[in-house]
């Protein structure tokens, strides 16, 4: 099991869903978590009802030797957050873990619910890999890979989770908690991923293209 040094008090704890946001984009991340400002689109509404869908809380359902679970409350005090798993299929297993109220022992497999189709970029799979830490942590087990449901191509993606995944994901928590601390919202660079972002109106990417007061003056004074 991959293991950490450190260990963040509860008080602490940040959102593992925000990871996701975190990597689209640090200054969306801030504003939702640190400024707690939202505001709702197609793309956010979309994700909200497959959730409610997947989400039916502690809902157990044993299929063979398989015990699913849906909506099933993790955390990690390494990472320092918490969340909820979408679904956790439990799979009997001569090297798993002994489940409460179940004969036999089990072996984890986290299952994450997404709107759309496999991305170019690994954020979804750095939402995956911290729930299978947060299981590891929790249940004292290894956690080898998960999966993504997709909604628009109705198929799941079996993931691997490999410690380059791992170092990722803590990575970007260390960085979030550095933000959180500091209660700082980044700028960033803009690009076409803002035209599809929830809180472009309150971001207004267009002015973080534009040199503030002060930087303009300094520019003319030096010319």
């Amino acid at each position: 099991m991959f293991k950490y040094m450190m260990e963040y008090k509860e008080d602490d704890y940040l959102l593992l869903s925000g990871i996701q946001h975190f990597n689209f984009c640090r200054r969306q991340w801030a504003l939702i978590h640190i400024e707690q400002q939202w505001e709702e689109n197609v793309r956010t509404v979309e994700g909200n009802y497959l959730h409610t869908r997947a989400d039916q809380p502690m809902i157990r359902e044993k299929r063979g030797n398989k015990l699913i679970v849906r909506a099933l409350p993790i955390h990690s005090k390494e990472l320092g957050i918490t969340g909820i798993c979408d679904v956790v299929e439990f799979i009997q297993d001569p090297n798993g873990v002994v489940l409460a109220g179940e004969e036999g022992l089990y072996l984890p497999f986290p299952v994450e619910y997404k709107r759309g189709k496999p991305k170019k970029d690994d954020s979804d799979i750095s939402q995956l890999t911290a729930q299978a830490i947060c299981l590891e942590e929790m249940l004292v087990c290894d956690i080898e890979r998960g999966y993504i449901f997709y909604d628009e191509i109705k198929h799941r993606v079996e993931v691997s989770i490999t410690l380059d995944y791992r170092q990722k994901v803590k990575k970007s928590f260390e960085d979030m908690h550095h933000h959180f601390q500091n209660n700082y919202t980044p700028k960033v660079k803009t690009g076409p991923h803002c035209e599809n972002c929830s809180l472009q109106h309150i971001c207004l990417p267009d002015m973080l293209n534009k040199k503030s007061v002060s930087s303009y003056i300094s520019g003319r004074l030096r010319e």
